[in-house]
């Protein structure tokens, strides 16, 4: 198979483009590529370009454009707020919501987050792996951690936020009973807003507090996953897979 790069400069058919010494030594000691292999040079400005490699060393590599293979293309436009939890799972949520197309990562810590560290740039390398072997054109951003309040009340309100809420209203039983439970987000999506964004909260969910505020915000919409509780990684993929087939590219014909 033909190895796809990332690479954000600019791409065009006849132009010569150096990579850095890191995808370098992938393509030189791992893929075990020399002069003259094919790869897919791309981003989501300039779409994807054949080339193939003039110059490759342990300091970087000289790789010639060739033609145009797939020219730029809307993406959807949908991020993902999400309590850090447990490396592997977190690792995990970013490696899916790539292919699931998320264009922003932002992790937000919450009262019950119990991930007390964040490392954005295994996370960004993560996701640029992921967008490479999935064939997306864009490789998504991983944001550094904030506060959710600091997030939202910086919040655009034009991109719809739906947060999912597993909860019901009675504190006095476990998760809420069943009053009070949001709607389903398949039947809260709206498919004429342009950009949207899920948030997905810790393991334990969101306190008492939080739940009452997010509720109270005109922009925010509640919506369940379901009569199960997930997994905070589990909910984040059921989530997006549940946009995407509503709102997003995979209710594309």
């Amino acid at each position: 198979m033909t190895p796809r790069i990332y690479c954000s400069e600019a791409l065009s058919a006849g132009g010569s483009i150096s990579l850095p010494q890191k995808q370098a030594h992938y393509l030189r000691s791992v893929l075990r590529r020399e002069p003259g292999a094919a790869l897919l040079l791309f981003n989501a400005e300039s779409g994807e370009f054949a080339a193939r490699i003039a110059e490759i060393d342990k300091k970087g590599a000289r790789v010639e454009l060739l033609d145009q293979t797939r020219a730029p293309e809307a993406e959807p436009d949908i991020e993902l707020l999400l309590a850090p939890v447990k490396r592997a799972a977190m690792e995990m949520i970013v490696q899916k919501g790539t292919e699931l197309g998320v264009r922003r990562f932002r992790p937000v810590m919450t009262d019950r987050t119990n991930a007390d560290r964040v490392r954005v740039d295994r996370l960004q390398a993560i996701a640029l792996e992921a967008a490479e072997q999935c064939g997306r054109l864009s490789a998504p951003e991983v944001d550094a951690p904030a506060s959710l309040a600091e997030t939202l009340l910086r919040w655009d309100v034009a991109r719809a936020l739906y947060y999912c809420d597993e909860a019901g209203d009675d504190p006095a039983i476990r998760w809420g009973g069943p009053d009070g439970r949001a709607a389903p987000l398949l039947d809260v999506i709206s498919v004429e807003a342009k950009s949207a964004a899920i948030l997905v909260g810790p393991e334990g969910g969101f306190s008492s507090d939080e739940r009452n505020w997010l509720r109270a915000i005109p922009h925010v919409t509640a919506a369940t996953l379901g009569p199960r509780i997930l997994r905070a990684d589990t909910a984040a993929i059921v989530a997006l897979a549940l946009w995407q087939a509503r709102a997003g590219d995979l209710a594309r014909r």
